[in-house]
């Protein structure tokens, strides 16, 4: 009997495989399976149904191996190019309910199996509607467009995409949703044999809500395309079109570019990222906002670097905030109300830091109106925000450029070279960068610097253990010597009135 020795346990290969079958002989789940760890619903009464499709190279699927309720039944249907699709049947009852029942499943052939998955299905006694969708892929977006008929007593004010700041427009028959593959919750999948970005329209309870009589709407939706489509053509690597949809301005999103010229006329070529530059240079950016209404306005609140594309890393230097320019080489050039054009030096962060993101929070607005954030400018004191409600205007979305890569240091030649440069005058006072209490680390830390983490964590870990055993131990002495004393206090008294008697 053969065995084969990985990650140091023995194996069984099963005859007639003699050796260790590579992971692409392995059978693979296709686009239609859900992921590992989905969270699916169902609903008391009604047949739940899931769906595993997989495909095996030289090698025909036999079977689905199902663990999961009782009463759940399995069809199995096979194509002769090694595909197979099982569907799984479940119907819950009344005990089912508010239950998180949880499903795992693997393909398998004569010799080998997939690996597993396993989905956790919620029961409710709600109805989840399954509405009528189409939906629309595009090389940089996707639109959602549901058929109000087939959800009857189902209001767009009460639905929302994985990102709430995302909302639903409708024109009175339909309601629709449009998003670029990096917005809104969506979510980007290896399927084997595909790419796949993944969004959902779901139903949402208000916080004032004690009780609830109207249906819940639950429907996924997505687009797949070709790894090889995606590389070649469609999917670029640097983050460069966002877009957003909301109820009062429909569909909108920005371009986010690097440019190599003060003229933003040479923009930089989605190949060319990471981009490298030297400390000091100048780097031109230019943001473009693109809408269905013809008259917008566009303003940036918050412009911050970091080291990684997290806008929410707690180091970050400010280059705008509340709409006012933190940094001293930043510069806007002049454009029309959709654009911002803006220069800075670049610069690096203090460690062992080689990429900075810029990341900004943009906002659309109605012109002219005064009570808009548009209008508002530079706000030095945030409270003086007006609410929302008074203006016409979408929220605030976050989009991101990068990365830059420092590839050493421009010096004074680069002062000289171009003399619009200003250096900053030496100051006692270093510039606002925010540093966390424990630098997170990033793409650019080496091994050397991940094993001395690890190893000072260790070493905090040994001593904090170590004082508490040694608590421990002084605590159990204490014990013991009060204990001993007290026993012979006791014998004393004992001998003394037993003399006395």
């Amino acid at each position: 009997m053969d065995y084969c020795w990985m990650t140091g346990l023995p194996a069984k290969v099963i005859p007639p495989t003699s050796s260790c079958v590579a992971a692409d002989m392995l059978p693979m789940f296709l686009s239609r399976t859900p992921s590992h760890g989905d969270v699916l619903h169902a609903s008391v009464g009604q047949t739940f149904q899931l769906y595993a499709q997989a495909q095996a190279q030289n090698a025909q699927i036999q079977s689905f191996q199902v663990s999961g309720p009782n009463n759940m039944t399995q069809e199995l249907r096979t194509e002769s190019n090694g595909k197979a699709e099982a569907t799984m049947s479940w119907t819950p009852n009344e005990r089912d309910v508010n239950r998180l029942i949880p499903v795992c499943f693997t393909a398998e052939t004569a010799t080998t199996q997939s690996e597993m998955r396993c989905v956790i299905i919620m029961v409710s006694r709600s109805t989840f509607t399954q509405g009528k969708a189409t939906v629309h892929c595009l090389p940089n977006k996707m639109t959602v467009v549901l058929d109000k008929a087939s959800m009857p007593d189902v209001s767009e004010e009460f639905l929302s995409l994985r990102d709430p700041s995302c909302t639903l427009t409708t024109n009175g028959t339909h309601i629709v949703g449009t998003m670029s593959f990096s917005t809104c919750g969506t979510k980007l999948e290896d399927k084997g044999d595909y790419i796949v970005f993944k969004n959902e329209i779901h139903s949402i309870e208000r916080s004032d809500e004690f009780i609830i009589r109207r249906n819940m709407v639950k429907i996924d939706f997505f687009c797949e395309f070709s790894k090889t489509i995606i590389i070649s053509n469609f999917y670029n690597l640097h983050q460069a079109d966002y877009i957003f949809t909301e109820s009062s301005f429909g569909s909108f999103g920005y371009s986010f570019e690097i440019f190599r010229d003060r003229n933003f006329t040479n923009r930089v070529e989605p190949n060319a990222y990471p981009v490298q530059v030297k400390l000091m240079e100048i780097i031109y950016f230019g943001i473009q906002a693109m809408s269905e209404l013809p008259n917008v306005t566009l303003f940036v609140e918050s412009c911050k670097g970091t080291p990684d594309n997290n806008p929410d890393n707690p180091m970050y230097y400010d280059l705008i905030k509340n709409g006012c320019v933190k940094d001293e080489t930043l510069k806007v050039h002049p454009s029309n109300q959709t654009s911002y054009n803006f220069e800075i030096q670049s610069f690096k962060f203090n460690g062992y830091y080689d990429q900075v993101y810029i990341t900004c929070s943009v906002i659309l607005c109605e012109p002219g109106n005064p009570f808009s954030r548009c209008a508002q400018g530079c706000l030095n004191e945030p409270s003086r925000r007006r609410r929302r409600g008074l203006s016409m205007e979408t929220t605030g979305h976050y989009i991101t450029q990068g990365p830059l890569q420092l590839v050493g240091s421009a010096g004074p030649s680069v002062a000289k070279e171009d003399k619009r440069i200003n250096v900053a005058p030496k100051s006692d006072m270093p510039p606002e960068v925010k540093y966390p209490p424990v630098v997170p680390e990033t793409r650019s830390n080496g091994e050397y610097w991940r094993f001395r983490d690890m190893f000072a964590s260790n070493i905090t870990t040994v001593v904090f253990a170590s004082g508490f055993i040694l608590s421990l131990v002084l605590l159990a002495v204490v014990v013991r010597h009060f204990s001993r004393k007290r026993r012979a206090e006791d014998l004393d008294f004992l001998i003394e009135d037993k003399f006395e008697k």
